[in-house]
């Protein structure tokens, strides 16, 4: 390890030491938040700067810095599983009516569903306002060799039917469902946990001497779970730092010039999306304003991590303890949103690219004999999208061979993917808190 590298971990440890000062002074987690992006941004390029001819020395440099970066994403997955499934259990043994958890899934999953055929709307009109085309997008060798393995994954990814998909939802292993095995675990987990959290209640009502021990083996589970959830999260200005340094450092600068159009259109369009969350949540009494500055710090990670699923402990920790959120109602969002209705990478992005990609086989992409099904099709495709990164690749994998529409420009964004799905990803987390908040004004549970 060469000394420039050595004091360049240096400056690094010094600057995490910075964010801790800084953590101390705030005493508030989104400036802290903030201030922990910044600094890592700023490291980032710093790297990029420094070593510009030396790509071996950033990646030296990096494989350091992930160990905050992506051992802080560690912690957050280790605690997803346990979260989901014990809130879940919880959610249901408190109940007092326990009608109004199908109600809850109802309304939670219509709102990720609709907020998505707005998105996909979005999408396709900004796409026609920027007149965004694959014309004069050039397959450079990275996106060539990525080529062959989307073409493979496309023709899988289009043999899903929908049955299939919602067999896939079943836990019939909940051990490997625990272990994050499948896309769709989050969604399996939370069944197994809805099916348990009922069987517990039938026991509660046919043993009555055994009705406090459980409630109070519940609420002991759910309190530890917690306490856990907010250890990790107390990292929060840490991690994103790691994640934002690792991100601008292996930013290309010519990949972000060669498709700043695309970029630029992609960011109108979740910034108007975000406005339609503000909207829809006024409709139901919510100031938008206090709403964004209270999920802040969930969105700021979000967009540092790329993960849907791996914000799903600081997405249900601001519903609860800062939008007031039962946690019934914050649970089943989060984790429905995680992998149904996905706004940005399951409602924007395939919509935009099915736009695009159109008049390149002789579609004209303006008659509502595409229009309609294309949204029709997002919305469906949207159940099991995997909340990590890259899921919005997925999506468009199966909405553009659905349309009939060719995946060669699934390849020929791969560059640019991780620039624009950060800001999706903080989009898809908004729809699902927007989501539990909008099912708790509708619906009244304790």
């Amino acid at each position: 390890m060469s000394l420039a590298v050595l004091l360049m971990l240096a400056l690094f440890v010094g600057l995490l030491f910075a964010i801790y000062l800084f953590s101390q002074k705030s005493k508030t987690l989104s400036r802290t938040v903030l201030f922990g992006l910044v600094v890592g941004s700023a490291f980032g390029l710093a790297l990029q700067f420094l070593f510009s001819h030396s790509p071996e020395s950033i990646n030296d440099v990096l494989s350091w810095v992930s160990v905050i970066g992506k051992g802080y994403v560690g912690l957050l997955k280790m605690i997803i599983m346990p979260l989901v499934l014990v809130f879940m259990i919880a959610a249901v043994v408190k109940l007092e009516n326990q009608g109004s958890l199908g109600k809850i899934s109802f309304i939670s999953i219509a709102v990720l569903l609709f907020t998505t055929a707005i998105a996909a709307l979005i999408g396709i009109a900004v796409t026609y306002g920027f007149n965004l085309s694959i014309e004069g997008l050039v397959s450079g060798t990275r996106e060539a060799a990525k080529m062959s393995t989307l073409e493979g994954k496309a023709a899988n990814v289009a043999d899903l039917s929908v049955p299939q998909m919602l067999l896939s939802f079943i836990p019939e292993n909940p051990f490997a469902d625990l272990s994050n095995q499948r896309s769709t675990s989050i969604i399996a987990v939370v069944i197994f946990g809805v099916l348990v959290g009922i069987a517990a209640r039938k026991v509660m009502l046919e043993r009555s001497e055994l009705a406090d021990p459980i409630r109070n083996g519940v609420n002991a589970l759910q309190a530890i779970v917690m306490n856990l959830v907010r250890m990790v999260i107390a990292l929060t200005p840490y991690g994103v730092a790691g994640l934002m340094a690792s991100v601008v450092a292996n930013s290309s600068s010519n990949d972000i010039v060669n498709l700043l159009a695309f970029i630029v259109a992609s960011y109108v369009a979740i910034l108007l999306m975000f406005i339609a969350h503000g909207l829809l949540l006024s409709l139901v009494g919510v100031n938008p304003k206090s709403y964004f500055e209270k999920i802040w710090p969930v969105l700021t990670f979000a967009f540092s991590s790329r993960s849907s699923a791996a914000s799903i402990p600081m997405n249900v920790d601001v519903q609860i303890n800062q939008l007031k959120v039962p946690p019934a109602i914050a649970n089943l969002s989060a984790s429905f949103g995680a992998t149904i209705g996905q706004n940005g990478c399951a409602g924007i992005y395939p919509a935009m690219l099915a736009m695009m990609v159109a008049p390149s086989v002789g579609i004209d992409p303006l008659t509502f004999e595409f229009i309609l099904p294309l949204i029709g099709i997002v919305v469906i495709s949207s159940f099991g999208i995997a909340g990590v990164g890259g899921g919005a690749t997925f999506a468009a994998l199966v909405v553009l061979p659905t349309m009939g529409l060719p995946v060669e420009i699934v390849a020929l964004l791969i560059s640019i993917e991780p620039l624009i799905d950060m800001a999706r990803t903080a989009l898809n987390v908004s729809g699902s808190m927007t989501s539990g908040v909008i099912t708790s004004k509708l619906i009244k549970v304790r």
